[in-house]
């Protein structure tokens, strides 16, 4: 094992070396003086190195503070990352195995022998991966290497839901009724939910992040939610001991971001809200909470600094609460790690949480006492996800980055959090997390508005992302409210998401951009190809365009002085500044009396297909010369294929499970087979009753998005 180690970590030095850290769109600084308060003291005693034991955003984030810091850093990667941002932005890296998670992120024995290799004096565990698991740092307290986290005691007793509730019982926290031992089997999960009483949350006990969870009414919910989640659960954690909980309905989702130093010293930094979730995985969140008011925000800092006093708990870590409608408040777990929301928190206080985590792990006390931690402003994350929204809120997408530009150098107040640039790609074997995109402002409704500029100049070119879901949550009217809750996407999508509803004037102007898109490709290939000016010199067009739902719309776009005026439907007359080029990515153009109209020209053909992202969401609309659109008539019409004779994956992932054989009867609605992608298990169904014809996959199997995996009679 460490003659291969040493043997590709050769290589992997000599790679870093040749690709030394420059400033890309992902790893420009994060600007201190605008976020941080925390003050660098050059001559304080730090760490010459420290070993990021992860990959990623939250690699490049650890590499980041230790830059600023002046500390060494080294980089871990798999054989498929070695080309990485992370890896680039390190002053050293090495490889410690092949792609599979477990085989190098979760190798123990792979990281520490970096560790020796390197002499790297401390190890961040980013989130995710080793960052929870006591045994990895036990071993690193054994090597006298500084593990920057809670101590393995600390992560024993609050990284273990069942111990964890016990321990917060005793110390006066808040919790919420449920079963406090290990579920044996799926009969005992029915006893206890029915003692408990429906509906109840089905959970990992070593779980995090959404996975090994569910939601069970009754008891056949409960059988497969306990069945699932175990799967989820062995494959995540590597174990597979469940746990039984009251679920509380339309909670509020509300943590509190503790620091603890090693010599007694314990504070909170105010709450995040965390309630806009889907599969118990959260989408966008702020701090502060508009729900929280000065008195529950003291009570539960209160007992969440009680809790890890309770503990000896040291260096940063979360407090997680339900909250209820009458802010009672119900302690749900606590994470002994850096929580990927860090960032708002850091915003709104001015703390690097990060530095204090390495300083504190070095042995120094916290800068900061608990009157020092204000509210200064707002801050809002949205996490974009290389994922497809339309597929039960978020499934996942691999592909390269073909294009990719962050919003941060046109746009104030943004902060990207991401470990990737244009040419990376996002894998089957990872998380499909492509940025925390985080806005800052004096007040919600600023850092609101500018988290909307910021989507919509965000490009991101090659793989499917959730930007249109994220786009249409900041401007929904119960968001913008803060109605929210943990139940928000089911109650505001009740029918899943299907992109941004267009009102008439919004589907007015997308229509007409289409046509002047298209003018404008005519009038550059007609100054390209004419010989004289006179030949080129018609600028008035006649066009058919059929918008995303297949609506025909009659339109005439002129050129006048530098501007194109469009009249639609013979009713509408709109006018678009000729302020763009077809080569911009995104386009900012002005629309009648100086209203801004910000699109991104996604792709254009010269049969008149334009694809448009506007408002976040892309369409797909087809602009018809009139003299072509009368010969439509005579297309013959795409035959549609019949998908519910079919199951087809809808996303790239490993089948765990197939659940039926040839010439079997299956009703609607019953299991086909379970696929995982990025550890999450996505149980796929029929969507008829029928026999089955014939299956294309076994279990073990990776298949890509679209394959049919099982067939219909």
């Amino acid at each position: 094992m460490q003659a291969n180690l040493f043997r590709v970590s050769k290589q992997s030095f000599l790679v870093t070396n040749l690709l030394r850290y420059q400033s890309t769109s992902s790893g420009v600084p994060i600007d201190r003086s605008i976020y941080f308060l925390s003050k660098i003291d050059k001559d304080e005693p730090k760490f010459n190195k420290i070993l990021i034991a992860n990959r990623g955003e939250i690699a490049c984030r650890v590499i980041k503070s230790c830059k600023a810091m002046g500390i060494k850093s080294v980089a871990v990667h798999s054989d498929v990352d070695y080309n990485s941002l992370h890896v680039k932005m390190a002053d050293e890296a090495i490889c410690i195995g092949p792609a599979q998670s477990i085989k190098s992120y979760l190798n123990i024995d792979a990281i520490i022998e970096a560790i020796r290799q390197t002499k790297s004096e401390a190890v961040h565990p980013g989130y995710g991966f080793l960052s929870e698991n006591m045994e990895f740092a036990r071993r690193l307290a054994e090597m006298s290497v500084e593990f920057i986290g809670p101590s393995s005691k600390s992560i024993m007793a609050m990284g273990d839901k069942i111990m964890s509730k016990r321990i917060a019982k005793q110390a006066g926290v808040s919790i919420i009724p449920g079963f406090d031992g290990v579920i044996t089997d799926e009969k005992h999960c029915i006893e206890i939910a029915n003692q408990i009483t429906y509906p109840v949350m089905i959970k990992a006990s070593a779980g995090g992040g959404g996975k090994g969870m569910r939601i069970a009414w009754n008891d056949e919910e409960a059988v497969e939610g306990y069945r699932l989640s175990k799967a989820e659960a062995a494959s995540s954690f590597g174990d597979d001991r469940m746990l039984v909980e009251k679920f509380i309905d339309n909670p509020r989702h509300i943590e509190i971001q503790i620091l603890g130093d090693k010599h007694g010293n314990t504070l909170y930094l105010n709450e995040r809200e965390c309630s806009i979730q889907r599969r118990n995985q959260k989408v966008i969140e702020e701090a502060p909470s508009v729900f929280i008011d000065p008195e529950t925000r003291r009570k539960m800092g209160e007992q969440a600094v009680a809790l890890a006093r309770a503990v000896g708990y040291t260096s940063a870590g979360t407090c997680e609460f339900l909250v209820d409608s009458q802010r009672k408040f119900y302690f749900l777990e606590m994470n002994t790690r850096l929580q990927v929301e860090h960032p708002i928190s850091e915003c709104i206080t001015g703390v690097d949480i990060v530095q204090e985590m390495i300083r504190v792990a070095k042995g120094h006390s916290l800068k900061f006492k608990q009157d020092d931690i204000k509210i200064n402003g707002w801050a809002i994350e949205s996490r974009v996800y290389a994922e497809d929204p339309y597929k039960n809120f978020g499934l996942p997408s691999i592909g390269r980055l073909s294009s990719y530009k962050e919003p941060v150098k046109n746009l104030k107040n943004v902060r990207c959090d991401s470990g990737i640039e244009e040419g990376s790609e996002i894998s089957i074997f990872y998380d499909p997390m492509i940025c925390k995109l985080v806005t800052y402002g004096p007040n919600r409704q600023t850092a609101l508005d500018t988290m909307v500029q910021a989507l919509d100049n965000y490009v991101i070119r090659g793989v499917t992302n959730n930007i249109a879901l994220l786009r249409d949550i900041v401007t929904e009217e119960h968001f913008v409210k803060g109605d929210i809750s943990t139940k928000y996407l089911q109650k505001v999508y009740p029918d899943g998401f299907k992109g941004k509803s267009l009102n008439k004037e919004q589907n007015n102007n997308l229509v007409a951009m289409a046509a002047v898109i298209y003018a404008k490709d005519l009038l550059r290939s007609r100054e390209i190809l004419s010989s004289t000016v006179e030949k080129s010199s018609v600028k008035n067009f006649d066009f058919y365009v059929f918008d995303n739902s297949q609506k025909e719309h009659k339109c005439r776009v002129e050129k006048k002085d530098g501007k194109f005026v469009v009249i639609l439907d013979d009713a509408d007359t709109l006018t678009i500044d000729d302020s763009f080029t077809l080569f911009d990515e995104v386009i900012d153009t002005s629309l009648g009396d100086n209203q801004k109209l910000t699109l991104q020209l996604i792709s254009k053909e010269s049969s008149g297909n334009i694809n448009l992202q506007y408002l976040g969401t892309k369409y797909n609309l087809k602009v018809v010369i009139k003299n072509a659109y009368d010969l439509l008539k005579y297309m013959p019409k795409k035959k549609q294929i019949d998908l519910s004779s079919v199951v087809v994956s809808p996303m790239p992932g490993i089948v765990k499970s197939v659940a039926v054989q040839v010439g079997q009867m299956i009703n609607e609605g019953g299991e086909i087979c379970t696929v995982e992608a990025m550890k999450m298990q996505n149980k796929l169904i029929a969507s008829r009753a029928g026999k089955i014809k014939k299956i294309n996959t076994k279990v073990g199997e990776q298949v890509e998005e679209g394959k049919v995996l099982v067939e219909l009679e």
